[in-house]
């Protein structure tokens, strides 16, 4: 397996997990019955739960054009050193977005998603070079 797939499939995996710690504050503010259900005033999660729950959003959103521009590299056969950093640097610079997002660190966690947004482009600049 190419190291850009093995950083897409740690990203996909990473992003599939993400819900758990969010989920888990959801169902120990409101109790387990509220938490799968549709209460009428229900109970607002943790400041950082919330913060966490929109990095998620947010992973999930970019994790659809990461995914395809790598797809797309693997599929038309580009391959390259630029490429593999790229999937490198996108998977950590998700993580550390993720991390920082959740503890509220407002430049730190601007500064990682625009890490990361570089690195769509450079896999879609050596798609497309």
């Amino acid at each position: 397996m190419s190291m850009e797939l093995k950083y897409l499939t740690w990203t996909a995996l990473f992003t599939a997990l993400m819900w758990i710690p969010y989920i888990l504050n959801l169902i120990m503010v409101r109790g387990l019955v509220d938490a799968v259900g549709y209460p009428e005033n229900p109970k607002p999660m943790a400041a950082w739960a919330q913060r966490m729950k929109c990095a998620h959003y947010n992973a999930v959103e970019n994790l659809v054009v990461f995914a395809a521009l790598v797809l797309i590299a693997n599929a038309v056969g580009v391959r390259g050193e630029a490429i593999a950093t790229a999937s490198a640097v996108y998977f950590w610079a998700r993580v550390v977005h993720f991390l920082v997002y959740t503890f509220g660190i407002p430049w730190v966690r601007t500064l990682a998603f625009a890490v990361g947004f570089v690195c769509q482009l450079v896999v879609a600049w050596q798609i497309l070079a």
